[in-house]
C-alpha cells in the first residue's frame, strides 16, 4: 500500500485497545479524517509523542478514502510548547478545534484549514488569544451561514452606525435603534476591521479592555442566538477565564 504525506492537526485523540490510539485529524488535503496509531500508547513507540492533539505535523500514513487510515510516521511542524504549558492557552485551543470540527460539518472549504493555523500560530507567538479567537469565529459564521452585518444597519442598510445588536443581526444606525445597548464607538470600528482581517498578517493587537469585552460579549451572543452549537470546550474555557482573569 502507498504511503501518503498529509500535512495536519490532531483535533481529537481516543484510546483504541490498551496499546494503540484513535486520532481525528484535520488535514489540508482531505479535510478531517479518522486514523489510528498502532501502539502509540506504548511508552517506547515511535508514534507516542507525534499522536496526541494539538499535534501540528506532516503526517505519513497509510490513507484509505472514506475508511480508517493508518499512521505510519510523523514530522513536527510546530510542537505548540507556549500553548501546552499554560493552562488557558490550552483551554483556547481546545475550544478553537472543537468549533472547527462543528464548522468542518457545514462546508468543505480548505480556508478553514489555513485559519485554524494562523489562530494557532498567532496565540502560540504570544497574541491574545481572546482577540484572535474573535477573528476566527467571526470568520467563521460566514461558513455556518449566520454572517452578521458589519457594513451598514442591518435593519435599513444606513451607514451612520451607533451600535451593534444581536437581536438585530448586526449594527444599528440611530433610526433603527430602540432599546438596544449603546457600545462604544471603537468597539464598532474594531468589530468590522477583525471580520476582514489577514489573521497571518497581523503584527499588532492593542486594544482597550471595554472594547475587547465588548466585541466577546456580542459574538458569544450571536453563537448563542444563530448558530444552535453547544461546546464543552466553550463551557470550560469561561470557567477558566474566571479564575485567570
Amino acid at each position: 500500500m502507498e504511503i501518503t504525506k498529509v500535512k495536519g492537526i490532531i483535533i481529537s485523540e481516543n484510546s483504541y485497545s490498551e496499546t494503540s490510539k484513535l486520532l481525528n485529524i484535520f488535514t489540508k488535503e482531505y479535510g478531517i479524517i479518522g486514523v489510528i496509531a498502532k501502539g502509540a500508547k506504548r511508552l517506547k513507540s515511535n508514534l507516542r509523542a507525534v499522536s496526541s492533539k494539538l499535534t501540528y505535523a506532516d503526517f505519513q500514513i497509510y490513507y484509505k478514502e472514506g475508511k480508517l487510515s493508518t499512521l505510519v510516521c510523523a514530522d513536527v511542524i510546530n510542537p505548540f510548547n507556549e500553548i501546552k504549558k499554560d493552562l488557558l492557552k490550552i483551554s483556547y485551543a481546545s475550544f478553537l478545534l472543537e468549533l472547527t470540527s462543528q464548522v468542518m460539518k457545514q462546508t468543505n472549504s480548505k480556508d478553514i484549514f489555513n485559519l485554524l493555523e494562523s489562530t494557532l500560530l498567532k496565540i502560540e507567538e504570544g497574541y491574545d488569544p481572546t482577540v484572535i479567537i474573535n477573528i476566527l469565529e467571526l470568520k467563521y459564521l460566514d461558513y455556518l451561514g449566520v454572517k452578521p452585518v458589519l457594513d451598514s444597519c442591518s435593519v435599513c442598510g444606513n451607514t451612520k452606525i451607533i451600535t451593534v445588536s444581536t437581536n438585530k443581526g448586526g449594527f444599528v444606525c440611530s433610526n433603527c435603534h430602540t432599546n438596544e445597548k449603546i457600545v462604544d464607538k471603537k468597539t464598532i470600528q474594531v468589530l468590522r476591521m477583525l471580520y476582514y482581517v489577514d489573521i497571518s498578517k497581523i503584527s499588532k493587537i492593542n486594544l482597550s479592555d471595554v472594547t475587547k469585552t465588548e466585541i466577546d460579549d456580542f459574538i458569544n451572543e450571536y453563537y448563542d442566538r444563530y448558530t444552535g452549537l453547544y461546546l464543552k470546550s466553550k463551557k470550560f474555557l469561561k470557567t477558566i477565564k474566571n479564575v485567570y482573569i
